[in-house]
């Protein structure tokens, strides 16, 4: 067998060179940059519920875990705006980039209804 009979027939296991093109396409961008972005935020709500909890339990107060979890949220909202303004801004032009492809297959399949 010869290199390339082995690079698109991998035997170990691996994935084809042909799928890596495709996992860079806009929509698994988007899926991914997405999914890091619900992540980052969801542990920023973590992290403020645990300092809340902290505060509380330093001055003495018992802060349930309910109401730290929802004041953190209502900090989490305008401060996840500010601190991760980049990954929205790569999340808005992932968005914009799915959307025109969308748009000219959608003209193109018009196109061809009108040639029919």
């Amino acid at each position: 067998m010869s290199e390339r009979d082995e690079s698109t027939h991998p035997t170990d296991g691996s994935t084809l060179p042909a799928t890596t093109p495709r996992a860079g396409s806009p929509g698994a961008r988007l899926a991914r940059n997405m999914v890091f972005y619900t992540i980052v935020r969801l542990l920023l709500v973590l992290a403020l519920t645990l300092v809340i909890i902290g505060i509380g339990s330093l001055a003495g107060v018992q802060v349930p875990v309910l109401v730290a979890a929802i004041i953190s949220v209502v900090i989490a909202l305008p401060l996840s705006m500010v601190l991760f303004s980049r990954m929205r801004a790569q999340i808005n032009s992932d968005i914009a980039a799915v959307d025109s492809g969308r748009r000219e297959k959608r003209d193109d399949l018009r196109r061809r209804m009108n040639e029919a």
